[in-house]
């Protein structure tokens, strides 16, 4: 998550820089190291902000599981923690989920992974999570 998205997303949020520290857990100092772009933004509070962006935001629920979207054989099914926690459209939260029958090791790459998944997309479409080129 680049620091734009962030952003976005804590305005969506309607909450101060104060407000979304307290809410995520952390400092003031590192919100604002967050959306200056001083720091990288670590996979814990990425997860938390995709979460709550995801809970506030418009979005386009499918009326289908993920593994139902993705026609995941039964077998796939079983072993998947998103099927076996009953996740629904929110599979992109769960590490080590299976997906395309890959199990995604960790965040940053399930996060690639799951960026590009239709899943995920209407999810977080208004926020653009695209990320911008860094240098």
């Amino acid at each position: 998550m680049d620091k734009a998205v962030f952003a976005r997303i804590r305005q969506h949020l309607e909450k101060t820089q104060r407000e979304l520290a307290a809410m995520l857990g952390i400092s003031l100092k590192g919100v604002q190291s967050f959306e200056q772009g001083w720091r990288s933004i670590p996979a814990h509070v990425e997860r938390q902000m995709l979460f709550l962006a995801a809970m506030k935001g418009c979005r386009t629920r499918s009326n289908q599981p993920c593994w139902m979207v993705k026609n995941c054989p039964d077998e796939m099914r079983r072993t998947c923690p998103a099927w076996g926690l009953q996740t629904r459209d929110f599979c992109w939260m769960v590490n080590g989920m299976i997906c395309r029958g890959r199990i995604q090791k960790s965040w940053d790459e399930k996060m690639e992974f799951c960026r590009n998944c239709e899943m995920f997309q209407s999810m977080t479409a208004w926020f653009a999570v695209s990320e911008e080129p860094t240098e």
